[in-house]
């Protein structure tokens, strides 16, 4: 979905960066590594939000790696976890109460603060 709501991220993928089919896009093992990294960091993030340098430090790098190495725009961070706070409000509905609901925004802030942070450190210029 967030490919399909921000078809221009795509242009930081080379492997499927020119993939129009959503099908297709959903069947790129290359693109459902990277889903899984993704949401191994964000799972780390939550199963370590009692520890401030543990949270820290994964979102640091992972903001420095889409930084300096794919040069990721940032606002892209901001974009993909709205996604997925559609998504897991779609699929978990009815749990998904004003207080989950504010807990995930919460947690977008987070990310995005700390990837942010990362970007400042290592001179990104938006």
């Amino acid at each position: 979905r967030f490919f399909v709501n921000f078809p221009s991220a795509k242009q930081y993928f080379s492997q499927f960066q020119h993939m129009e089919d959503t099908l297709e896009m959903e069947r790129s093992l290359q693109l459902r590594k990277h889903a899984r990294r993704v949401m191994n960091a964000i799972n780390t993030v939550v199963e370590n939000l009692n520890d401030s340098e543990k949270v820290s430090s994964v979102l640091a790098l992972v903001g420095k790696a889409h930084a300096l190495k794919h040069k990721v725009e940032p606002i892209y961070f901001k974009k993909l976890t709205g996604v997925m706070v559609e998504i897991i409000a779609e699929e978990c509905a009815n749990d998904f109460t004003p207080e989950a609901h504010s807990a995930w925004t919460k947690m977008r802030t987070l990310i995005y603060t700390h990837v942010m942070a990362a970007y400042k450190e290592v001179g990104w210029v938006q």
